[in-house]
């Protein structure tokens, strides 16, 4: 059985029904201590980190997603939702976040170019991938939809497992043994997403 986790900072409909239309049964969770019953979870989000690290904390869902990662079952973060698997973000101040895997997100560096990237970085591009099970079946480059100012930076490169290009690489989907996280929203992202979501199921 897989949950997705409910902290009111998501987009839990749609992510729900991609699982639906693989004929997945799923269950949108609120209660922290129903988490461990579960097979595997899925952490969605849309918005800003520090709000969304408050909601976690408010419903006690911080502490059940770390001691869901210490089990060893497996977990996925889903665009925010895979931000906030990272030890801090610098979204509107340093805030800290779940620290399962390594690293900080940032700010797009628009200071780059001559002409700024236009933020968010929003529409298809396409993911490079490293072997990893989250991606069995896809070409080593397919397009996903993006939507997203802020981006992950791993302190470990083995850490990042998928990287896209906007105006410069960034990495866009983690693994840290059972913790992955993708920054596009495969719910989003037909049968590409569709994929993965299925590749995550048979895990």
């Amino acid at each position: 059985m897989i949950a997705i986790v409910d902290y009111n900072m998501g987009n839990l409909a749609s992510v729900k029904n991609a699982f639906d239309l693989l004929g997945e049964k799923v269950v949108v969770e609120s209660d922290p201590e129903k988490l461990r019953s579960y097979d595997r979870i899925i952490l969605p989000g849309v918005g800003a980190f520090g709000d969304a690290m408050e909601h976690l904390r408010d419903r006690g869902m911080d502490e059940a997603v770390r001691e869901y990662a210490a089990s060893g079952k497996y977990l996925l973060g889903i665009c925010l939702g895979m931000q906030l698997l990272f030890e801090s973000s610098e979204e509107f101040g340093v805030s800290e976040g779940l620290g399962l895997i390594q690293g900080r997100v940032v700010a797009f560096d628009t200071s780059r170019f001559s002409t700024p990237l236009k933020v968010p970085h929003m529409g298809w591009n396409r993911m490079f991938t490293k072997d990893h099970p989250l991606f069995e079946g896809l070409d080593e480059a397919h397009y996903l939809y993006f939507v997203h100012s802020y981006h992950a930076l791993c302190t470990h490169e083995r850490d990042s497992i998928g990287e896209s290009v906007y105006g410069y690489r960034f990495t866009s989907a983690v693994a840290h043994e059972n913790v992955m996280g993708i920054q596009p929203h495969p719910e989003k992202s037909h049968k590409n997403g569709l994929n993965i979501l299925k590749n995550f199921i048979n895990l």
